[in-house]
């Protein structure tokens, strides 16, 4: 094996262009994710039927199909279509569609808002009903209840599962490098690969960046855990 070429500077370079086009990736959409989540995980939970069933086939539909396929029918679907086209430099937010970037963002952003909301909208759903009668006890209403007492311990309980989200959104930033000229670390690691014949180096490489990525990841999430969900350990006697 040839190590020393994946060291040259330009090479490093490369890499570390993808890792902070990656690390970009993953912190704007679980942003942009976990606000859409929020959303849906109420009206999921909410008394309008319409809109329970609206966002369910939508979570449905975002769970039941490869982020590939959706990646790609945003960016050669949506992103082709001659009536967005059409006004590429005009109307916003169509603007946008001529950016892989942006396609390729909202993608991921969808998808995980999809997983996030029924998360979310489970851990709500669980929520002890003795706090929430104790909360109404106290003279709460309805959207005091949820915005005092329910969100924040359906978050909390939410969080290691949503560890799991990040990490599987970490790795699958990865279809990135599907979409042209976005140079992720799999994208970086598939140009070394191209130019110099040295898969294994060039992948080797790639994995241990995304290996590094999700061990500080998990270490943040098991820390926030312990932080977070102390009252749920058991005592000790």
């Amino acid at each position: 094996m040839n190590w020393a070429v994946i060291f040259e500077a330009q090479n490093l370079a490369l890499f570390g262009t993808g890792i902070v086009t990656t690390l970009t990736l993953l912190l704007a959409s679980l942003a942009s994710g976990a606000v859409m989540a929020l959303v849906f995980a109420l009206l999921l939970t909410g008394p309008w039927a319409p809109l329970r069933w609206l966002v369910g086939a939508y979570t449905y539909v975002i769970r039941g199909t490869p982020l590939l396929i959706q990646v790609y029918l945003i960016y050669y679907g949506l992103g082709q279509l001659e009536w967005i086209q059409q006004r590429w430099d005009s109307v916003w937010p169509w603007t946008h569609f001529k950016e892989p970037f942006f396609c390729a963002l909202l993608a991921f952003s969808l998808n995980t808002a999809g997983y996030t909301a029924e998360m979310l909208a489970g851990a709500i759903r669980e929520t002890s009903a003795g706090e929430i009668e104790a909360a109404q006890a106290f003279g709460m209403n309805r959207v005091q209840v949820m915005v005092r007492i329910v969100l924040p311990s359906a978050l909390r309980r939410t969080l290691p599962a949503y560890s799991n989200e990040v990490v599987m959104m970490l790795h699958s930033t990865s279809l990135a490098s599907a979409v042209p000229s976005i140079v992720d670390v799999t994208a970086a690691a598939s140009r070394i690969y191209s130019d110099y014949y040295l898969p294994f180096e060039a992948y080797l490489a790639a994995a241990a960046i995304y290996l590094t990525a999700s061990f500080c990841l998990i270490g943040l999430f098991k820390l926030s855990e312990r932080h977070l969900l102390a009252y749920l350990a058991p005592r000790k006697t």
